[in-house]
C-alpha cells in the first residue's frame, strides 16, 4: 500500500475540524529610522515600549549592528530575562522554548527542526531586520501560546529613498586552526546544496519497493521464487544484495584538508517613487552569503567514572549561509498601503567527526574503546511568501467616494495579511562506521578494526517537510470625546501546518570482514562483490521514527483599549481558539499492513483538541514628572496555554540533538496552562537615560517537561511527561545611562544593560513521575540570575563607535536525574563580546568584531563532575561596508 505523504498530512488536518473564525494577527509599528550615533540607537526603540499596551523589550537593526550579533538568537541574549539554549533556542523568563512563540512579521511560520515544532532562531541573520520585539505580557492579539514570552521578528521594509549597500568580510576562530576534518563531498557543497552525490539511490528505492520493504537476503529470495519459473538460490538473492549495496555513497573518508578561509557578502539595494497623485511604489532587494569552517573538541562523560566511561569527539563544520529577499511596496498618502515581502533562507551544515567512546563494557583504563567516523550534511531551507495590507475609511476614501457625514468612522482602519511558507529540511546520506580500537595510557590510537557485525556502517537518509498557510485580519476603530479615547478592535486568524518527517536507514556489514582501513577501502566494489566477505545491506528496524502531522487553529478575539485623559490606559480583551493537532506514526516501509495504525485507539490518542477563551487585561498608569520627564506604571494579567509539540503526542522515538537522549513521546501529554501577572514601573529621562523595573508571577497547571527515563547499559533516555504543577517568580531590570555627569570627557560613554532575577519550582509527582531523584526543583533551563552590561562609547566626531558587551547566566538546571541519580547543570558562561566601528567617510563602515574574549568553555557538572565540555573558541571577524 502506498500513500501520497503531503495528501495525507493535509487530509488529516482537513478532517480534524472545520474552519473556523480566527484573529487577525497583526502588529503594526511606526517605521524605526536611526542616524548619527550609538546611544541614538538605543533612544528610538523606547518609543515603542512605551506606546505598547503590554510589557515588550524591542531591539532595533542599529543596535543589533553595533553589537555585531550575527543571528536573531544572538542577539536576543542581549534583551531581559532571555538566555538560550545550544545558541538557538530561546528561553524567556526561565520558561523553555516550547513556551515561547516566534512570528516573522506576525505570521506564523513553520520550523525546520526535525524534533521540535519551535522555531530555531539561529536560522535567521540580522542582515534582513528592522528590528526583533520580545513581548511579556499577553495581549488578545496574540496567539494563546503564550507564556514565557512572543518573539516577533520584523524584517526590513521599503525605504525612503535609494539605498544601495555593499558589505564583505571575513574573519577567525581560535579553534579552527590549521588543517580540519573533511571527505570528499559534492561540488555544490560551497552554496550549500547537495548536486545529488548524497541523495538516495533511485536503484535503492526501486528496490524498497520491488522487495516490499526489505532488503535482507532472505527475504528476495522469496520475491524472487513468487516470480513464474523462478528458481533462484539464496547465493543468487545475496548476489542482489550485493549489486545494492553498491548503490551506498562509501567514498566518505574522514581526513585532514585544508580549510577555506571564512567570506561573508551581502548586497541589498532598493528605491522609492513618488507620483503627484499621492502615491508611492517602493522595492528593496537583498541578498548574502556566509560560508566558514568551525572545529571543536567536545568531551562527555559518565559521572560515575568519568576518568574511564567517556567520550572524546573531533568536529569539524562547514557552514554555509544564503539569504534572498525582496520586498515590494504600494502607499497612497497614509490611507492605504500593500506590501508583498518574499525570502529565502538556506542554512547548511556540513559536519564530519570522529569519536572515541569508552563505556561499561569497554573501559578506557582497560584500553580498549570504540571509534566512530561520521559524517551529515544538513541542509535547511526556509521559503517565506508574505502580503500584508492596511486602508483607513476616511482621507483620500471618502473624498473619492464624495461621501459626507460618517466623521465618526474617519479612522476606521481595516489591516489584513496573508501568509504561505515552507520549509525543507533534507539530511541526505548520514554515513557512521564503527570501529574497535585499543589505545595507550595517554589515549593515543594504537590499533582499529572495523567492527565484525552487520551494523558496522550505518546510512541515513532523513527530509523533513513542513508547510505553513496563515492568514487573518484586524479591524479597529477609536472613538473620541473629551480628553478620553476609546478603540474598539476585533479580528480573526486561521492557521494550519502540514508536516511530513521521513526517515530510511540502511545498515553495511558483515561478520567475516576484519581490517583497519578506511571505508572506501573496506566496503570498495570488489569487497563488496566478494561473497567470502559476506557484506550485506539491510534496512535497520521498522523505521518508525518517520511520522506525519497537522494542526489547524482558527481564533477570534475583540478587545477596548481605552485612554482616559494623559493619566490612565485600560486594555481588555478576551481570544477565542478552535485549535485541532495530529501526530500519527508512520512505517512508510508497510507493505502488507497499515502504514499508519489500524488501532483505532491508537489513532484516537494520536488526535488532540481543545478549544477555550484566553483572557487578558493590562492597565498602565502614566505620571509625568515621578522622579523622571515620563513615568508608566504597568499591570498585565492574562490566561494562556502551552500544547505539546506535534512529535510528543505520537509514540514514536527520536535522538534530541542536544542531549543525545532516546526521547519517547506520550499520547497522555495534555496542554499546560499558565496565569501570568505582571508589574512594570519604567522610567524615562529628558536626555534619553532610562530605567526600567518588572516584577512578574507565572502560576503553570500541569507545566510539560523532559523527564529521564529507563534506558540500557550507557544510553540517556527521555520522556515527555506533565508534571503537577510549577511556579516561577522574578525580578527584571533594565537601564540606559549617558556618562557624561562624570565630565566633559566621559561624554561620549554609556552604560546599558539588564539584570534578572529568578526563583522557579516544578513539583513533579505521581504516577507520571519516573522516579525523580528530586520531586521538587528548579525548571529545566531556568537560571537564577542573567546579567547583560553593555559599555558604548561615540565619538564626538562620529567617526568611531565601540560597544563592549558582557554577558552571563547563572548555573541552570540542564537535566534532571532519576532513582536517585544526580541532577545535571550547565554551568555560568561568560561571555565577553566587543565591537569596533570605524566611519572614514559618510559611505564607509569598516567593524571589527571579537566573540568570547574570555575564551569560556561550555560546561555541564552533574554531582561535581564535569560531563560535558566544549569550547566554542574565541572568534575575530572583520567588515567593510560601503553604503550610498
Amino acid at each position: 500500500m502506498r500513500i501520497n505523504k503531503r495528501a495525507l498530512a493535509v487530509a488529516v488536518a482537513a478532517l480534524i475540524s472545520p474552519a473556523l473564525w480566527a484573529q487577525g494577527d497583526i502588529i503594526k509599528m511606526d517605521e524605526v529610522v536611526v542616524v548619527g550615533k550609538l546611544k541614538s540607537a538605543a533612544d528610538d526603540v523606547q518609543m515603542e515600549k512605551m506606546e505598547s499596551e503590554v510589557v515588550a523589550d524591542i531591539i532595533d537593526a542599529a543596535m543589533i549592528g553595533r553589537i555585531g550579533d550575527s543571528t536573531v538568537a544572538a542577539a536576543l541574549r542581549r534583551v531581559p530575562g532571555v538566555t538560550l539554549i545550544d545558541d538557538k533556542y530561546v528561553f524567556v523568563r526561565g520558561l523553555g522554548e516550547r513556551y515561547a512563540t516566534s512570528l516573522l512579521n506576525g505570521a506564523v511560520i513553520p520550523s525546520p527542526d526535525l524534533t521540535r515544532n519551535v522555531i530555531p532562531l539561529d536560522i535567521f541573520p540580522t542582515s534582513i531586520l528592522k528590528s526583533v520585539a520580545v513581548h511579556k505580557g499577553y495581549s488578545a492579539d496574540f496567539p494563546a501560546a503564550f507564556s514565557g514570552g512572543l518573539v516577533d521578528i520584523r524584517t526590513q521594509g521599503i525605504p525612503d529613498e535609494f539605498t544601495l549597500t555593499v558589505e564583505l568580510g571575513s574573519g577567525y576562530n581560535s579553534e579552527t586552526k590549521g588543517d580540519v576534518l573533511g571527505y570528499r563531498g559534492g561540488s555544490d557543497d560551497e552554496w550549500g546544496e547537495d548536486d545529488g552525490t548524497r541523495a538516495l539511490n533511485s536503484e535503492l528505492r526501486t528496490a524498497l519497493n520491488t522487495y516490499r520493504g526489505s532488503l535482507n537476503a532472505v527475504d528476495i529470495l522469496g520475491t524472487l521464487r513468487q516470480a513464474a519459473g523462478s528458481s533462484d538460490d539464496l547465493a543468487a538473492a545475496e548476489a542482489v544484495n550485493s549489486q545494492l549495496a553498491m548503490h551506498l555513497n562509501r567514498d566518505i573518508d574522514i581526513r585532514e584538508e585544508s580549510r577555506d578561509e571564512p567570506i561573508s557578502a551581502e548586497l541589498n539595494v532598493g528605491n522609492n517613487f513618488y507620483f503627484d497623485n499621492g502615491m508611492e511604489v517602493g522595492f528593496l532587494l537583498g541578498g548574502a552569503y556566509d560560508s566558514a569552517w568551525k572545529s571543536s573538541e567536545v568531551r562527555s562523560a559518565n559521572a560515575g567514572d568519568a576518568a574511564n566511561q567517556f567520550t572524546a569527539r573531533q568536529v569539524s563544520t562547514y557552514n554555509v549561509s544564503t539569504t534572498m529577499t525582496a520586498a515590494l511596496g504600494w502607499r497612497w498618502y497614509d490611507d492605504h498601503s500593500l506590501t508583498a515581502t518574499s525570502m529565502v533562507l538556506r542554512n547548511t551544515d556540513d559536519k564530519s567527526s570522529i569519536s572515541d567512546y569508552y563505556g561499561s563494557s569497554t573501559l578506557f583504563a582497560d584500553g580498549r574503546g570504540n571509534r566512530d567516523y561520521t559524517v551529515r550534511f544538513e541542509e535547511r531551507e526556509l521559503e517565506v511568501n508574505q502580503l500584508n495590507g492596511s486602508h483607513r475609511f476616511g482621507g483620500v476614501v471618502k473624498d473619492s467616494l464624495g461621501l459626507k457625514g460618517y466623521d465618526w468612522a474617519d479612522d476606521l482602519t481595516v489591516e489584513w495579511f496573508y501568509s504561505d511558507s515552507t520549509v525543507a529540511t533534507d539530511i541526505p546520506n548520514e554515513a557512521r562506521f564503527t570501529y574497535l580500537t585499543t589505545v595507550d595510557a595517554s589515549g593515543a590510537l594504537l590499533t582499529q578494526t572495523i567492527q565484525s557485525a552487520s551494523s558496522a556502517g550505518d546510512f541515513r537518509f532523513t527530509t523533513l517537510d513542513d508547510e505553513v498557510e496563515n492568514y487573518g485580519w484586524e479591524v479597529s476603530l477609536p472613538i473620541y470625546w473629551g480628553t478620553s479615547e476609546v478603540e474598539l478592535s476585533g479580528g480573526y486568524n486561521y492557521a494550519k501546518k502540514a508536516r511530513v518527517y521521513q526517515q530510511t536507514q540502511f545498515s553495511l556489514g558483515s561478520t567475516s570482514l576484519t581490517g583497519s582501513a578506511m571505508p572506501s577501502q573496506l566496503f570498495s566494489d570488489a569487497n563488496l562483490l566478494d561473497s567470502d566477505l559476506g557484506i550485506q545491506i539491510d534496512v535497520v528496524g521498522s523505521n518508525g521514527e518517520s511520522y506525519l502531522a497537522a494542526v489547524i487553529n482558527t481564533a477570534v478575539f475583540g478587545k477596548v483599549d481605552w485612554k482616559l485623559g494623559d493619566s490612565w490606559r485600560f486594555t481588555v480583551g478576551a481570544r477565542w481558539e478552535d485549535y485541532s493537532q495530529a501526530g500519527l506514526p508512520w512505517d512508510h516501509l508497510d507493505y502488507s499492513g497499515c502504514q499508519i495504525s489500524c488501532d483505532a485507539v491508537e489513532l484516537e490518542n494520536s488526535v488532540f483538541k481543545d478549544d477555550d477563551y484566553y483572557p487578558a487585561l493590562a492597565v498602565t498608569y502614566m505620571r509625568p514628572g515621578f522622579w523622571a520627564e515620563d513615568f508608566q506604571l504597568r499591570f498585565n494579567w492574562s490566561e494562556t496555554i502551552v500544547r505539546p509539540d506535534l512529535r510528543e503526542i505520537t509514540p514514536s522515538t527520536y535522538i534530541d540533538p542536544i542531549t543525545d537522549a532516546i526521547v519517547k513521546g506520550n499520547a497522555d501529554v495534555v496542554p499546560a496552562t499558565v496565569t501570568n501577572f505582571d508589574l512594570r514601573g519604567e522610567w524615562y529621562f529628558g536626555n534619553g537615560d532610562t530605567l526600567t523595573a518588572s516584577l512578574f508571577y507565572k502560576d503553570i497547571e500541569n507545566p510539560i517537561e523532559f523527564f529521564e527515563s529507563a534506558a540500557f547499559e550507557d544510553a540517556l533516555a527521555a520522556e515527555i511527561i506533565n508534571a503537577s504543577s510549577g511556579e516561577i517568580t522574578g525580578l527584571e531590570l533594565e537601564w540606559l545611562k549617558s556618562l557624561e555627569f562624570l565630565g566633559d570627557s566621559f561624554v561620549p560613554f554609556f552604560v546599558a544593560g539588564n539584570l534578572t532575577v529568578l526563583d522557579t519550582e516544578l513539583v513533579a509527582t505521581g504516577s507520571d513521575a519516573d522516579a525523580p531523584t528530586n520531586a521538587v526543583r528548579n525548571m529545566t533551563g531556568a537560571s537564577e540570575l542573567a546579567f547583560n552590561m553593555q559599555l558604548g562609547y561615540d565619538s564626538n566626531d562620529g567617526k568611531h563607535a565601540a560597544m563592549l558587551v558582557y554577558n552571563v547566566f547563572d548555573e541552570r538546571l540542564y537535566l534532571a536525574g532519576r532513582n536517585g541519580s544526580a541532577d545535571s547543570f550547565e554551568q555560568p558562561f561568560h561571555s565577553l563580546d566587543m565591537t569596533y566601528s570605524f566611519y572614514p567617510d559618510e559611505n564607509s563602515t569598516i567593524k571589527l568584531k571579537v566573540k568570547n574574549l574570555l575564551d569560556e568553555s561550555i560546561e555541564i557538572e552533574q554531582n561535581g563532575v564535569t560531563t560535558f565540555t566544549k569550547a566554542p573558541g574565541m572568534s575575530v571577524s572583520l567588515d567593510y561596508q560601503w553604503s550610498f
